[in-house]
């Protein structure tokens, strides 16, 4: 207790100007996409790591940019009301469009940047796993930076803790918790980008699908790992066993990804 950390005061309003407030909850997830295109158009620049294989221009990264957006906002608020909080969205539902008070779940998102990633590769004429490879790539870069808006906030704390740098969330109760948003934003965001651009850079872009599968297990793991240090939901709790939504959430993900790094490796 005596080393517990008291939460910095950051104003979760970057900005506000008249009616207007500039959020930093809203801000990761622009910096995230803008951040993503930005490494997108770089690594597609680059025909030494592709061997040849067909992949998006890079003017055409501005249409796939927008896909990406709709399809992680829209699946990611519509992923939240169905797995997180269906009984309150069925009494409210003029609630389900209110994504500025929070509320979006990371795997709902995935589903919805899948669909749209799937819907810009039949556009353009392109392999829909090497589009996905190039998405995956990238992802990272926003789910570093949306964790750290989760901080921010606060929400999305840790379970009680007596670890030094345990932090006393406003809103949290009286116990300092563990700053798990901050795990994520480490094991979600820099460790998993650090890996798959090691992956990259060692060819991983020629046998399609395999950095999508990386992305996904290595996501599942961290997101698992993290799952013990984080307070679930209040709506939820634990399910089963100890486990959480996000854990139960995670495993058919990580089942996918094996699936496609077994196929990467059978075609190459």
């Amino acid at each position: 207790m005596f080393f517990a950390l008291p939460f910095p005061a950051i104003d979760p309003v970057l900005v506000e100007i008249g009616p207007l407030a500039i959020r930093w909850y809203a801000l990761a997830y622009i910096a995230g996409l803008i951040l993503g295109w930005w490494a997108a158009r770089r690594l597609v620049a680059r025909e030494d790591l592709w061997g040849g294989r067909p992949r998006p221009a890079a003017d055409s990264l501005d249409d796939l940019l927008v896909y990406a957006a709709l399809g992680v906002v829209l699946g990611g608020r519509l992923g939240y009301v169905l797995f997180y909080n269906l009984p309150f969205f069925l009494q409210n539902p003029g609630e389900i469009v209110a994504v500025w008070k929070g509320g979006m779940s990371f795997h709902g998102g995935l589903a919805g940047a899948a669909l749209g990633v799937w819907l810009f590769a039949r556009k353009s004429g392109l392999p829909v796993l090497s589009v996905a490879d190039l998405c995956s790539a990238v992802a990272p870069v926003g789910l570093l930076l949306g964790r750290i808006a989760n901080f921010i906030k606060p929400e999305l704390w840790g379970r009680p803790s007596d670890v030094p740098w345990a932090v006393f969330f406003p809103g949290a109760g009286p116990l300092p918790r563990h700053p798990s948003q901050l795990y994520e934003a480490a094991l979600e965001g820099a460790v998993l980008f650090a890996a798959l651009m090691i992956a990259v850079r060692l060819g991983a872009f020629r046998r399609p699908g395999l950095v999508t599968g990386l992305f996904a297990v290595g996501y599942a793991v961290g997101r698992i790992v993290s799952e013990f240090f984080r307070e679930p939901d209040p709506q939820l709790g634990f399910l089963f066993g100890g486990a959480t939504m996000g854990m139960l959430l995670s495993l058919p993900l990580a089942a996918i990804g094996l699936a496609l790094i077994l196929r990467a490796r059978r075609a190459a």
